[in-house]
């Protein structure tokens, strides 16, 4: 949301940019790194890094710096008090004991797309698919878990939902700053390429992706709406090649995830 410049914080806007400086690729930083990754000087960085580990949010060696528990607070809260992820985790459970596959809820934050909710139970077939066993997932495994937009099922649909405008806007902004990445060499990361796909999600109002973002991995994915028609997030389902061709997961579970979506609909 924008706001006038004069309300704008920028001490507390670069905090959270060093933040968010951690991921899976750099769990552990030193004032050079977060500088860069934030785009601050290494003098800013390295207050900023000092006040997040005094204020316990980051714990440190006296060089490098990494995310302590504290930072779960933000995602506890989010997960206790926002309507989206009580709404749809019933239903997520659900579908998961009906099918005996995963299924999640993700919405869309800048370059990627975030996991909110998922299925508690996860289904794990023999090497040989003549057994399934059910493993049942401690609550807020996997949530929050990033991934890229461009290169999932649940990232199209979102795009999707956007004015086209806007949609072009975002691929024309990537492709101009790094490109997208390749992920598998399955991975679609020509822009023009990826507009089409898009488009082509618009129509359909559902999204099939086949080891784009990783090997041995097909997923479908339908838009949630709220009753003013706004996409609020994407409901996906994710399974195996070997298990499911992408036909079949259209016709065995696109209906299940439609319907799904239509009686969440009033909740959300």
């Amino acid at each position: 949301m924008p706001i006038a410049k004069a309300d704008m914080i920028e001490g507390m806007a670069k905090g959270m940019a060093v933040l968010e400086s951690f991921d899976t690729q750099r769990q552990r930083l030193n004032a050079t790194l977060a500088a860069e990754r934030a785009g601050i000087t290494r003098a800013a960085a390295r207050r900023h890094l000092l006040t997040l580990a005094h204020l316990g949010y980051l714990e440190t060696d006296g060089s490098y710096f990494w995310l302590a528990a504290k930072v779960l607070r933000f995602s506890g809260s989010y997960l206790a008090t926002s309507r989206l992820p009580r709404a749809v985790q019933p239903t997520l459970n659900r579908l998961a004991v009906q099918t005996r596959a995963s299924f999640s809820v993700v919405v869309l934050d800048g370059d990627e797309v975030v996991i909110v909710a998922r299925s508690d139970v996860e289904w794990r077939r023999s090497p040989d698919e003549k057994t399934v066993s059910a493993k049942l997932l401690a609550y807020g495994l996997h949530l929050g878990a990033r991934l890229p937009t461009h290169a999932t099922s649940t990232g199209r649909v979102l795009l999707a939902a956007k004015p086209e405008g806007e949609a072009s806007a975002w691929l024309k902004n990537r492709s101009e700053n790094g490109g997208l990445a390749r992920l598998t060499l399955h991975t679609v990361t020509d822009p023009s390429q990826l507009s089409q796909l898009i488009d082509r999600v618009r129509i359909d109002d559902f999204s099939v992706i086949s080891e784009e973002h990783e090997l041995d991995v097909l997923a479908l994915a339908v838009p949630l709406r709220d009753m003013q028609g706004r996409t609020v997030a994407a409901l996906n389902v994710v399974s195996s090649p070997q298990r499911l061709t992408a036909e079949t997961l259209r016709r065995e579970l696109l209906p299940l995830l439609l319907d799904a979506a239509r009686e969440l609909r009033p909740l959300l």
